[in-house]
């Protein structure tokens, strides 16, 4: 449940984004990258706090085996976010945001995760492992859950990909800014996330057609 304070605050409008340190050197994306609009995917699922003990919100981190770079090329990342999004709707899970890089993806979703961990992604090669560890939390605080939808809105960004998320075509920044609720979009924008202890030390690549 979100606080009084922070009720008062939505009420009043007072909530502004917050600026996101950029990193030196990194460049614009280029168009190729630009996500667009995501039609495929249903609105932002509203009121998501008051669900988090009910079903389960969970954040999820997994990794390449040996964080090798198999998803570096667009088209694998564009296959592996028609595979998340087809898992998803196969096994009725929400999404709240995603993150897909070169050798890692981020999650916060919402449902019973025991199928989709089961499936599992793979890239179609036969005998090559790809997905090798995933850590699994469940969120049952509100601060929790916000840092981390946050996080993973702003992965490729922590990451020096892109300059602004909403530039980057395979994560949920630019859907989330466009479907959720503008004053939620303010609070989790203007929320700190430099002390969330998330194990991310993937250092994924710029994707490259």
């Amino acid at each position: 449940m979100w606080s009084a304070a922070a009720c008062r605050r939505f009420r009043a409008g007072s909530l502004l984004p917050a600026a996101w340190h950029i990193p030196k050197g990194v460049e614009e994306s280029p168009h190729w990258m630009d996500r667009g609009t995501i039609r495929c995917m249903p609105d932002w699922p509203h009121g998501p706090l008051h669900r988090i003990r009910e079903r389960g919100i969970y954040f999820i981190t997994a990794g390449t085996y040996l964080k090798q770079h198999y998803y570096r090329r667009p088209d694998a990342l564009d296959e592996l976010q028609k595979l998340l999004f087809f898992l998803c709707e196969k096994y009725r899970l929400q999404l709240h945001a995603w993150a897909l890089l070169s050798n890692h993806y981020h999650l916060v979703i919402e449902g019973c995760l025991q199928p989709f961990i089961r499936h599992n992604f793979a890239d179609g090669v036969d005998g090559r492992r790809v997905w090798f560890q995933y850590r699994d939390t469940q969120l049952t605080y509100e601060r929790s859950y916000l840092a981390r939808l946050k996080y993973v809105n702003e992965n490729p960004v922590h990451h020096g990909i892109v300059l602004r998320a909403t530039n980057y075509r395979w994560c949920s920044a630019s859907w989330f800014e466009d479907n959720a609720d503008r004053a939620f979009v303010r609070t989790v924008q203007r929320l700190k996330i430099d002390q969330v202890n998330v194990p991310d030390d993937f250092q994924p690549k710029v994707p490259k057609p």
